[in-house]
């Protein structure tokens, strides 16, 4: 089941445009980094680059705002909320491994 969850997260983020960098096995997390486990191998993923994605959307959506651009504002904090939940199930799956 764990497994299957985070292929599915993996799966849904890369569709998404979230960018990963795989590294091998053996390679240390950094801090403000999650890893998670897939199938042989490890994903890490930066969730301090994850949040400043959502901080740069939220921040050009309060542009589109102001630009008079309501459904283009509606789109980047779409991406935002997006991107918070996915930190959110990364920080959850971690926690439950």
């Amino acid at each position: 089941m764990l497994r299957r969850i985070s292929t599915i997260a993996v799966t849904a983020a890369m569709t998404g445009g979230v960018l990963f960098a795989a590294l091998p096995a053996h390679a240390a997390t950094a801090t403000g980094q999650q890893a998670m486990a897939a199938r042989g191998g490890g994903i890490t993923v930066n969730i301090e680059e994850l949040r400043k994605q959502s901080a740069e959307l939220k921040a050009k959506a309060k542009k589109l705002d102001r630009m008079g651009e309501p459904e283009a504002a509606k789109r980047a904090r779409a991406q935002a909320a997006a991107i918070d939940r996915r930190i959110q199930q990364l920080i959850d799956a971690e926690n439950n491994m």
